[in-house]
């Protein structure tokens, strides 16, 4: 069974309080939907944010905020193991309508270790 990432997107300026009780109540009622589903592995909201940049010569540079300049960041995540992407895709839709906002799917391909031998 395939495994996705579904990444839900907020806005630059997003401001928390915005969430309503009712919304953070729908948020909670499709997580137990995809826990009773079977879906769901692995579901949080992320905070703030370090990128890390190797530097030509070798140190790390450690500086705020995301990595790519943008007006959307990821402002949680999911990772559900569905029968197929289009399932995914259902699960993901449900969320996008209740926190009207950008969702993204993607699905995780795994490379494994060669076998010793």
């Amino acid at each position: 069974m395939p495994q996705c990432l579904v990444s839900m997107y907020l806005p630059d300026n997003f401001d928390p309080s915005t969430q309503n009780e009712a919304m953070v109540d729908e948020i909670h009622a499709l997580n137990k939907e995809m826990i009773a589903a079977g879906v769901r592995k692995f579901a949080c909201g992320l905070g703030s944010t370090r990128t890390l940049r190797a530097q030509p010569n070798g140190d790390v540079l450690v500086t705020d905020g995301p990595y790519l300049g943008a007006k959307e960041h990821v402002g949680g995540l999911s990772i559900l193991e569905c029968a197929n992407f289009e399932e995914a895709l259902a699960w993901a839709r449900k969320g996008a309508k209740i926190g009207r906002v950008p969702v993204e799917v993607r699905e995780i391909f795994f490379m494994p270790a060669p076998e010793e031998g």
